[in-house]
């Protein structure tokens, strides 16, 4: 075909992912569109993949975008007229240990919560489904019946057809050379046969789209790894319709492919490709075949399937996978171009994933903002760090080996630490931290007592630092505790226009007299949750954000995003410009009166307002908010001086037996007094109404704000869902979060956090509560609750007001 001058939206790779997208664009928005393809449709990673598709993860949105998958791979063939190889075969996971088991169970509870259908059997019954297999060391599987397998290039080709079938171009043999920019928008896509204009580009380039994002400015953090597999020969005995098998503690999986098997697994060695560019003309290429690296699986594999032992193997595939630090793909607009959206970076899951991922991309572009809540794999989750290709890298493979390993809660990733450190670091570690890592910096999670050893030991149920947690818990409730959140992401607004901007961008009314803060949550048009953070006026023209440290890319890049167009106002980022100390307990005017040698009185220094104070001769910010639900300061110094100042507050409230508290224990306490979590509690696709944050929200004003309109239309209507908190009394109850919520016997919900409350000694979870028919203060009240629990269940109390001080005196001591 000839080669447009113009598109509207230029989809860059034509693997299952580009496919998907420019198929949903065609199809579901009737867009222009153009997908390029620099060899062959499949020629990358697609056509060597091997097909798998399963369903169930940890978001429920994710998902949700598997199951569509599914769907759509089901009904594709009568659409276009081309087989994509679907079977619905299901799939048995193995287990082998009671910890995997466990996790099994728990994966049970989240797929029921999912409204999937999940069932846990019996090693006999794991012989009987696939009968080759030697069951001797197995605890029990997982079965999941709406599992399968699919032909990933037919598949891609089948996408392909529908999306000319509804308008889509794809061009073949084409390549992106470059872009053409007016500022950070695109405005041009440069290729080897010619320039074209366009309005938005998608870029599904697979393991070129690091360097694609790169002509253009933008980070695309993935890696590729070495990945094999084998397919066998034919093998006696294994059915046509035989499970997928996948065996983590064993590392490997398997399914079925015209009478053999096709076998692979994922090793904690992975031999990474390049940290450099992928060469351009890798078009339906592989590795040479590896079997001393590959050794390993089949050992594993022989152990399992003894016939293995005697098949013959007709090829090894040895092929570039792309892979992510964090082991999720990549989804959704990049922060340095307005107009550039990605989809790349699948970990092995393309396929599973190209159908649904192709979905919400497609909408995502066209609305611009994602549908769902997508936060998992949004792109905006990495940051400056992930620039590092080296550490990308690094803790891309670690992310590999964790493939198949057993998810346990709070685990931590070790690679590439520690990355970035506070001023504190050295101080807190001599103090016994244990550190975790968030968005690069190290962050302490709790403190080692004398003859304690400094580290987390991972399990099932309470882990090795549960009693201290407790402890830290206790003191803040009873005394003071002193937090490092220097991690904090922090922006500062200024202008004329500075407030107006805000007043559209935030829920809550922030235009207030300077010296007061406000807590906001930043809406979608959806009215859903797309912030949830701090604003303090330090002047008539200048504002100071803070917010979570994981969402300091996406936050920024929404405020930035969403700033009214003329609008004078300039936006920056000032994390490394200030540490953060939090000063938290009924003890901390004490030890800041001391410090500050200030009048911090509630008279003087009101909860929600922020003074400039001097501690150890260095001005500080000094905001009176809290997490913890007690009286309490932020102190943001600047980052040279916090050592100082910590120093200072050590000193001072030696009388009032401070100590330094971490993270698990914030989270305890934020839990017992109903503080929301934004990504768990809160998210884009909740409501300030239903997630009870309506307080916060600015409807008595006639201020327009972004999702407004979408909350008015909904105003005063029953609710259909409901955040609320749950408690269990029975300590062997663990509560991580997605265990199902049982409403006289039936489910209605899941919990979307969980955790210990040492002042209740009791479980705490949060999570929605939905009914058809509305969800009332007495439809909650009236019902008898439940909590599904790795698959045990456990009576459960509900309360709409926070379980610890609930008139909030503590607060506003």
């Amino acid at each position: 075909m000839t080669l447009p001058t113009h598109a509207q939206i230029i989809v860059i790779g034509g693997g299952i992912i580009g496919c998907s997208t420019a198929y949903h664009l065609a199809r579901d928005h009737k867009a222009d569109v153009l997908l390029l393809e620099q060899g062959q449709l499949t020629s990358g990673s697609t056509w060597h993949a091997a097909g798998l598709v399963g369903q169930l993860r940890a978001s429920a949105s994710i998902t949700r975008v598997l199951k569509y998958s599914v769907e759509l791979y089901k009904g594709l063939a009568a659409e276009t007229g081309l087989d994509t190889g679907w079977k619905m075969t299901g799939c048995l996971r193995l287990a082998t240990t009671h910890d995997r088991w466990t996790e099994y169970r728990r994966l049970a509870t989240t797929a029921r919560s999912f409204g999937m259908e999940m069932h846990l059997v019996s090693p006999a019954e794991v012989k009987r489904m696939w009968p080759l297999m030697d069951v001797s060391d197995l605890v029990g599987a997982s079965w999941l019946p709406t599992d399968g397998q699919a032909s990933p290039s037919d598949i891609t080709q089948s996408l392909a057809k529908g999306a000319r079938m509804h308008g889509a171009r794809i061009v073949e043999n084409i390549r992106v050379t470059g872009f053409r920019m007016a500022g950070s928008r695109i405005t041009h896509v440069e290729t080897t046969q010619g320039v074209i204009s366009c309005e938005k580009v998608v870029n599904c380039a697979g393991q070129w789209a690091r360097q694609v994002g790169a002509l253009a400015g933008i980070t695309v953090p993935l890696q590729p790894v070495k990945h094999q597999y084998i397919i066998t020969d034919r093998i006696e005995g294994l059915s046509s319709d035989a499970a997928t098998i996948r065996d983590p503690d064993r590392r490997t999986y398997f399914k079925e492919e015209v009478g053999g098997l096709v076998m692979g697994g994922y090793e904690p060695n992975p031999q990474a490709w390049t940290s450099g560019d992928v060469p351009l003309d890798w078009q339906f290429r592989l590795f040479d075949d590896d079997y001393d690296h590959f050794e390993q699986h089949m050992e594993q594999a022989i152990a399992r399937v003894p016939a293995l032992a005697y098949a013959g193997v007709k090829r090894m595939i040895n092929g570039p996978e792309s892979f992510t630090p964090d082991g999720n793909f990549i989804l959704g607009p990049a922060p340095e171009c307005a107009n550039m959206y990605v989809g790349a970076g699948f970990n092995a899951f393309g396929i599973a994933s190209g159908g649904g991922a192709g979905w919400v991309l497609a909408q995502w572009v066209v609305a611009g903002e994602a549908p769902l809540d997508l936060w998992v794999v949004d792109i905006r989750r990495f940051s400056d760090l992930h620039k590092d290709r080296d550490w990308v890298r690094e803790r891309t493979c670690e992310a590999y080996g964790k493939h198949y390993t057993i998810g346990f809660p709070h685990e931590e990733y070790e690679s590439g630490r520690p990355r970035i450190v506070s001023p504190l670091y050295d101080r807190l570690k001599a103090q016994g931290a244990v550190f975790g890592s968030k968005l690069g910096w190290e962050r302490p999670n709790w403190f080692a007592p004398t003859g304690v050893e400094p580290r987390d030991v991972y399990a099932m149920g309470r882990q090795n630092w549960f009693a201290h947690v407790g402890e830290e818990h206790a003191h803040v409730r009873e005394a003071v505790g002193v937090f490092d959140q220097s991690s904090f992401a922090k922006y500062e607004l200024s202008g004329p226009d500075a407030a107006s901007a805000l007043e559209w961008i935030c829920a809550a009314p922030v235009a207030k007299p300077p010296g007061r803060l406000t807590y906001t949550q930043l809406l979608n048009t959806r009215g859903g949750i797309e912030a949830d953070l701090t604003v303090a006026r330090l002047s008539d023209e200048l504002f100071y954000i803070v917010t979570g440290t994981g969402f300091r890319t996406h936050d920024l890049a929404w405020i930035r995003d969403h700033l009214p167009d003329g609008a004078r106002a300039g936006l920056r980022d000032v994390t490394e410009h200030w540490g953060t100390l939090s000063l938290m307990g009924p003890r901390a005017r004490d030890v800041l009166a001391t410090a500050a040698q200030a009048d911090v009185s509630n008279a003087a220094f009101p909860f929600g307002h922020v003074r400039q104070i001097a501690v150890a001769g260095v001005m500080l910010r000094a905001l009176r908010i809290t997490y913890v639900g007690e009286l309490g300061w932020e102190l943001h110094v600047p980052l040279a001086d916090t050592g100082k100042v910590y120093d200072a507050l050590m000193a001072a409230g030696a009388a009032f037996a401070i100590r330094p508290v971490g993270y698990r224990a914030l989270e305890s306490l934020r839990l017992e007094k109903g503080y929301r979590a934004w990504s768990s509690d809160i998210t884009p696709n909740d409501t300030p109404f239903e997630a009870g944050l309506g307080f916060a929200v600015k409807m008595r004003s006639s201020t327009p704000f972004l999702g407004r309109n979408a909350l008015a239309a909904v105003a005063g209507q029953p609710l259909t869902k409901r955040l609320a908190g749950f408690t269990i009394a029975d300590p062997e109850a663990v509560l991580v979060g997605r265990e199902t919520i049982l409403r006289n016997g039936q489910p209605v919900g899941y919990l979307t956090s969980g955790g210990f409350g040492y002042t209740l000694q009791r479980s705490i979870g949060y999570g929605y509560v939905r009914n058809a028919q509305g969800v009332s203060d007495d439809f909650l009240l009236s019902g008898r609750y439940e909590l599904l629990v790795a698959s045990e269940t456990y009576p459960a109390e509900i309360g709409l007001s926070p379980f610890y001080d609930p008139s909030g005196e503590r607060v506003k001591a």
